[in-house]
């Protein structure tokens, strides 16, 4: 299978993220330390509770049976702690309204609107924010292309596709249920704005 065919092989969808960049040295990238110790381990966070919900999940179902008041009581403590994460996170990015923009997605990549020309080959550190569920992604790209944008906004000039680069695999699968879910529901509003008209 080719690299094309592989990056077509996942699900890709049309989304509102906010997405924070910057240029990086290639040698940063390929530093085992850096990657391991720096930025993709704190920013994981979210994946990491989120993986942990999802065990914890089928935990409660069973209690729920046997002891009702104590999965409540347990729920209520995994909503503290997701607001606690969420509010640690968002203290970290420093989010803004305008931060915000569109983006096409896929697990092994992102195209999006850009304020500033990149060269292809340039290599970034990446952070986004799924709005949708309050989950951080970090990683590294490498600029595949930048053209110019076809829309006419101002702010953002040029368009530009990144493949990403030494993601973690929790970060990856995380990614891919996300965009699967996400298209998924595309789907369904699709179908629910046609069967109105």
């Amino acid at each position: 299978m080719t690299k094309t065919e592989d990056r077509r092989g996942f699900f890709r969808i049309d989304d509102e993220v906010t997405l924070f960049y910057k240029k990086i040295d290639e040698k940063l990238v390929n530093e085992p330390h850096h990657v391991s110790d720096n930025i993709l381990n704190s920013c994981s966070l979210s994946t990491a509770l989120e993986t942990i919900s999802q065990e914890s999940t089928l935990l409660l179902h069973r209690l729920d049976k046997n002891l009702p008041e104590v999965a409540d009581y347990l729920r209520l403590i995994d909503a503290k702690i997701n607001l606690l994460a969420q509010a640690i996170m968002m203290q970290g990015l420093q989010v803004k309204e305008n931060d915000t923009r569109n983006v096409n997605m896929s697990a092994t990549g992102i195209a999006f609107n850009c304020e500033e020309a990149l060269n292809e080959n340039d290599y970034l550190e990446i952070k986004i924010l799924l709005i949708s569920c309050m989950t951080v992604i970090v990683t590294y790209g490498r600029v595949v292309y930048c053209k110019n944008s076809e829309s006419n906004d101002d702010r953002y000039p040029y368009f530009v596709g990144v493949n990403f680069i030494k993601m973690k695999d929790d970060d990856r699968e995380m990614l891919i249920k996300y965009v699967v879910k996400e298209q998924l529901q595309q789907i369904r509003d699709k179908k629910q704005v046609s069967n109105i008209s």
